[in-house]
């Protein structure tokens, strides 16, 4: 059997969303509710900026469904520095903010780097040892999101293998460099060439091609057609778990890209 794949979106609070994406009238307080009844993960932005109390984390894990995730993007403290090997505070204060109390529908964690920051190997060497395993007694999945092209080396595969963390797959080519390579037991994908002109953000055939890929991953195969820093082998690995995120591009299609995806992954 593959792993489990699970689509969302990025938060679940934006005006245009109301009426669209939300049916007429439904009240704002109860937007996380019917997000979670349609997707099966959110990955969670705000928390890149400012941090939440145990009470609110234990509020979102009592309003979702039971097979639901959440991801969550770390602080901005923790990831936008010039030496990220010396992060282990920030580190600490973020995740023991209050995730433990999501429990079992606590999804990966993205440590997202700036645009600006460089591979240094004994710098991510020592950065990817700080990053514990569980919090709380709630086991830990953390992805990287190298946003430069001199991360492009067979070093960083090396080093994320080692250590069990992704490395983010980025539909965003023109933008940010995109890493294909597969580094641990699940995927973690950002899709971010939605258009607004798109009434599903995507235009059908690549919805079917996203859920082809997704399902590539979720047996445990390296799907072609993507840049990677080694050309991967051919045989099947391990089947992997694969989060799969509609975000930023035209955010007002992200909900239409996510939903026609899962469509097509029943």
């Amino acid at each position: 059997m593959g792993g489990r794949i699970r689509v969302g979106i990025g938060g679940w609070t934006f005006e245009p969303w109301r009426g669209l994406f939300y049916p007429e009238g439904w009240p704002k307080a109860r937007e996380l509710e019917y997000a979670s009844s349609q997707l099966t993960a959110i990955e969670i932005n705000g928390t890149f900026y400012s941090t939440q109390k145990p009470a609110t984390w234990a509020d979102w894990a009592k309003r979702t469904p039971d097979d639901f995730v959440f991801a969550i993007k770390a602080s901005r403290f923790c990831v936008n520095r010039r030496v990220l090997s010396e992060a282990g505070e920030s580190i600490d204060k973020f995740l023991n903010q209050g995730l433990a109390e999501l429990g079992p529908k606590l999804g990966p964690i993205l440590w997202q780097f700036a645009a600006t920051k460089q591979f240094d190997p004994d710098d991510l060497a020592g950065f990817l040892a700080l990053l514990p395993k569980s919090v709380g007694g709630v086991p830990l999945r953390h992805a990287i999101e190298p946003r430069h092209e001199s991360f492009r080396n067979p070093a960083l595969l090396e080093l994320a293998r080692t250590a069990g963390v992704a490395i983010v797959f980025a539909d965003d080519e023109d933008k940010y460099p995109q890493f294909a390579d597969l580094t641990a037991d699940f995927v973690y994908a950002r899709l971010q060439n939605q258009r607004e002109e798109e009434m599903t953000g995507y235009p059908p055939q690549d919805l079917d091609r996203w859920a082809k890929t997704a399902r590539a991953w979720a047996d445990g195969t390296a799907p072609g057609g993507y840049s990677y820093i080694v050309p991967p082998a051919q045989e099947r690995e391990q089947p992997r778990d694969v989060f799969v995120f509609m975000i930023n591009g035209a955010k007002v299609r992200a909900p239409a890209a996510a939903t026609g995806l899962i469509a097509r992954l029943r």
